[in-house]
């Protein structure tokens, strides 16, 4: 799995792709894709991680656009020098596509602002 890494803010966001060739149907165009998330609080006070905002492309142009409260059912809130990690999966119709998108964070005085998510690419060809 190749990692993809972007920091905004001091908050570091890393991404591993995988596909997942078990719970993918080729014949009827299902091709599912894990990933890997991890957010690093590198700042000195505590963030809450509010909204997602993901933009999932696959080979066809076609573009779903996801967005949500938390990741995953939560809404965590990252210590300094803390982390925070999960996965979840996306569907395409195509052998290869890639996905986008950003985290709005909120500062300790409520100040929000946007978190990005590196660009990373999918391809069953991957593993």
């Amino acid at each position: 799995m190749i990692p993809y890494t972007s920091v905004t803010e001091n908050i570091r966001v890393t991404v591993r792709p995988v596909y997942l060739d078990g719970r993918s149907d080729v014949i009827n165009r299902r091709f599912v894709f894990g990933y890997f998330i991890r957010i690093e609080n590198g700042g000195t006070e505590n963030v809450q991680l509010l909204k997602r905002h993901w933009f999932i492309h696959d080979a066809n142009d076609n573009v779903q656009e996801v967005e949500g409260d938390g990741v995953i059912g939560v809404q965590p809130i990252i210590s300094p020098g803390q982390r925070h990690e999960y996965n979840s999966f996306c569907v395409l119709e195509t052998f290869t596509g890639f996905m986008e998108g950003h985290y709005i964070m909120e500062s300790e005085q409520g100040e929000q602002f946007h978190v990005a998510i590196p660009r990373f690419d999918l391809s069953a060809a991957s593993n």
